[in-house]
């Protein structure tokens, strides 16, 4: 699903994939549905922060399969691919932790760059139980 690259956008789309996990049989209220709520939110978030062109939307993908649960989000700004060695922000930094979040959270996270279109996909897996 396609949504606007501003924080409402990225509102959205956390709020789609946990009642999508939800419709799933991942309750609202499982860890499951909890965590991948979370990384949906960094994600995004960093779609709109980092990942914004003008007039171009971002894209989610959730794909649910027997031994894990995947979130994609894709945006156009291929110059802005995100660092997979990650460096913890000086203490008074007032950003630069939300991939290290992804990374404590989900099982594996990676970058893809756009096929079909200039940009680039940040995914995460979480495994199920």
């Amino acid at each position: 699903m396609r949504f606007s690259s501003t924080p409402r956008g990225a509102r959205l789309a956390r709020r789609l994939v946990a009642d999508r996990l939800d419709a799933w049989g991942h309750p609202h209220t499982s860890i499951t549905n909890e965590t991948l709520a979370l990384i949906t939110a960094e994600l995004t978030a960093n779609a709109v922060c980092h990942g914004h062109v003008p007039g171009r939307d971002f894209e989610v993908r959730l794909i649910a399969g027997e031994r894990a649960v995947r979130i994609e989000v894709s945006d156009t700004r291929a110059e802005r691919v995100p660092p997979l060695s990650l460096d913890e922000p000086p203490a008074d930094a007032e950003s630069g932790r939300g991939l290290m979040l992804i990374a404590a959270m989900a099982d594996t996270w990676g970058t893809t760059p756009g096929v079909n279109a200039p940009g680039k996909t940040v995914w995460a897996e979480l495994a199920l139980s």
